[in-house]
């Protein structure tokens, strides 16, 4: 197991100290208004204790009309900015680089909470509305004022979410993003949002401010092939320190049946990295997993589920390289010991099978 413990350099900044790193965890327990609560700071705080060479938050969403769901950490405002540094000293004093996931969720973002929602294109289900230029630009812009923020909070980077049907994700889809301007139509134009905002980002923060970008390969109206065009050139502008892959299950094969001659990942692996690194999430839950992942040719793993089992799963693999994780579904006790608060139980209850029905 010795190469999942090896330290992981990082184009800028400080290496990790590993290459098990805590994926970015969707867990409702911050504020109404986006500020951080205990409940969430403990939750973060017992991960990078537990050995996570990496300890990212969950989605924090960067501006208010952006939020994806309740109880949603913030990033929009200084008045997030204590919060964000109780976080950010907690995690790295543990031991663990800090990163803070920005965040917009565009048509998923829920009526009750923003009131009308903003997107690519009208969107009828959703009752999203198009975003207008001026708002595109508006939203690059607080991308790159909200990692602004995560640096004066003391965070070591911050992670762009481009993944999983938010409006990164939206803009990227042919079938989401029918406008006519720059930002529709041709693959370019598409992923010039999605890469805008890295420029910004990386040009308003440190040098030494490390910046992450997650992409989903497929659903949401995501064409493989394409998502490979821009992973490649995200690897190649030397702006990106990692990629972070979540392709809900490192082994399947593509759902394309053109390019199902290979498993996903290996349709990323093998592209130049140029000066960042390639990581994958999606039910990695052992140490032989993720070590299987690492000779696929993966330079990290993001950890889920197993996390939220065992605050601890790195120093447990660690300790025992045989170690497995309790079965679930899992006790709300023991989830409550592993720092769950009950919202949060609650959300998980979400995940079919995850947690047991306790009369």
């Amino acid at each position: 197991m010795s190469d999942l413990f090896a330290p992981l350099t990082l184009a800028h900044g400080p290496a990790a100290p590993n290459r098990l790193w805590l994926a970015p965890l969707t867990n409702t327990q911050s504020h109404p208004d986006g500020r951080l609560s205990d409940e969430e700071l403990h939750w973060l705080a017992m991960r990078a204790r537990g050995g996570h060479g990496l300890t990212m938050t969950c989605a924090a969403h960067v501006q208010a009309g952006g939020q994806g769901f309740p109880g949603q950490l913030g990033v929009f405002s200084d008045d997030h900015l204590p919060g964000l540094t109780r976080l950010a000293t907690a995690l790295k004093d543990a031991g663990s680089l800090a990163a803070l996931q920005l965040h917009h969720a565009g048509a998923r973002s829920p009526r009750e909470l923003v009131g009308q929602p903003m997107a690519p294109s009208d969107d009828e289900e959703s009752g999203a509305r198009a975003m207008t230029a001026d708002e595109v630009a508006q939203l690059v812009e607080d991308f790159a004022a909200a990692a602004l923020r995560a640096e004066r909070a003391g965070f070591d980077g911050v992670e762009v979410h481009g993944a999983h049907g938010y409006v990164l994700t939206q803009f990227l889809s042919p079938e989401l993003n029918r406008r006519t301007d720059r930002y529709g139509g041709s693959l370019e134009n598409r992923a010039r949002l999605l890469l805008d905002v890295v420029t910004a980002v990386r040009q308003r923060c440190a040098p030494d401010f490390q910046v992450g970008v997650r992409l989903s390969p497929e659903r949401f109206g995501l064409r493989l092939g394409e998502v490979r065009e821009v992973a490649a050139e995200l690897l190649r502008s030397h702006d990106v320190d990692y990629l972070d892959l979540s392709l809900w299950d490192v082994a399947k094969q593509p759902q394309e049946e053109a390019h199902r001659d290979r498993p996903l990942m290996e349709w990323f692996t093998d592209l130049d990295r140029g000066t960042a690194r390639l990581g994958v999430a999606g039910k990695v839950r052992t140490g032989r997993q993720a070590l299987e992942t690492l000779e696929r040719g993966a330079d990290f793993v993001m950890v889920g589920r197993t996390a939220i089992l065992h605050h601890d799963f790195p120093e447990r693999v660690r300790r025992d390289a045989a170690f497995e994780p309790v079965p679930t579904p899992a006790s709300p006790a023991h989830l409550a010991a592993e720092g769950l608060s009950p919202p949060f139980v609650d959300y998980m209850r979400g995940w079919r099978g995850f947690v047991a029905d306790v009369s």
